[in-house]
């Protein structure tokens, strides 16, 4: 059994806080003079992107959530944005929170709309997912991980959140993840051919992480129990983002199309409206500008750890 040395509160945990978002998150909450234990087994984060938050406000435990981690402090806050294929965690950590009356905040995904028929998409609207299909393990995980936060909610009174995150991005992405933008500037700066899938006609939305981070911390931070939307709701093709990358970057890549992916949703858009009213939140930072701070965070590699 693993355990922290003792810390003085207010004290977050946050699983999978050496990945994308959870370093940009554990960053945040350092600089509101918050203590912060960073939980990562390091499967996909990385050390070099928690690094500089090295302290007394900071700890980084090394460990994999599907067994069991002892926190013998008090907590404030539980910030889950690990994302492992099984969903044993969600078992675990809601008794973690119980125990301690810590605040649970479950980050899932657009994805548990699969592809909808809605357009943008509510948080009323339950979604269209194939169970079965090569991206059902993730999307169900997570709509199985929202059904269980709500289930520690209602049953056991544990004091939860969920927080539903549409494509975000920023510096720290690991090049070769696979996803839109890491995807495409990568290509675009080596002067590679950029890779559009099918027609480029699918429609995608793009939140910058330090506008995505903010959501997150004002979700945290309220009375709010139910699903909420953090995203932008500024939607646009995967052909125009492409050429925004390729115009942001100067580069002289061509753009080249390759076959569809199974169960590739066609739109995402997220109404946030239930953001605005709930928490005063929307996002700020425009794409060409969120790409420019990409860029400028690791000019050579960006966007990378």
């Amino acid at each position: 059994m693993a355990s922290v040395a003792s810390l003085s509160v207010p004290t977050a945990v946050v699983t999978g806080g050496a990945g994308f978002l959870g370093s940009h998150l554990c960053e945040a909450l350092v600089e509101r003079g918050e203590r912060v234990i960073c939980v990562d087994n390091l499967e996909t984060g990385s050390l070099q992107n928690v690094e500089h938050l090295r302290g007394p406000e900071f700890t980084f435990v090394n460990h994999d959530l599907t067994s069991h981690l002892e926190i013998e402090v008090d907590i404030d806050f539980v910030f889950h944005l690990a994302s492992p294929a099984s969903p044993i965690d969600y078992l675990r950590l809601p008794l973690q929170a119980k125990r301690k009356r810590a605040r649970f905040l479950l980050a899932s995904t657009s994805e548990v709309y699969g592809d909808p028929s809605i357009h943008p998409q509510p948080e009323t609207y339950w979604g269209n997912v194939n169970p079965i299909g090569p991206r059902g393990v993730y999307d169900e995980a997570k709509r199985y991980a929202e059904a269980l936060t709500m289930a520690y909610h209602r049953q056991q009174g544990v004091d939860t959140c969920i927080v539903r995150i549409f494509n975000t991005y920023g510096a720290r992405m690991r090049p070769h993840d696979g996803r839109a933008i890491p995807t495409f500037v990568r290509q675009a700066l080596a002067d590679d051919p950029l890779t559009v899938f099918g027609d480029g006609s699918q429609t995608r939305s793009f939140c910058y992480v330090d506008d995505l981070i903010h959501g997150l911390v004002l979700l945290a931070e309220s009375g709010e129990h139910f699903p909420v939307n953090i995203g932008n709701p500024q939607e646009l093709s995967l052909l125009e983002l492409a050429q925004t990358v390729i115009a942001v970057t100067g580069s002289k890549s061509e753009i080249v199309f390759e076959a569809l992916p199974v169960d590739d949703p066609q739109v995402r858009q997220p109404d946030i409206t239930r953001a605005r009213q709930l928490l005063g939140w929307e996002p700020t930072v425009p794409l060409e500008e969120g790409l420019r701070r990409t860029l400028q965070a690791n000019p050579r590699e960006s966007p990378s750890v």
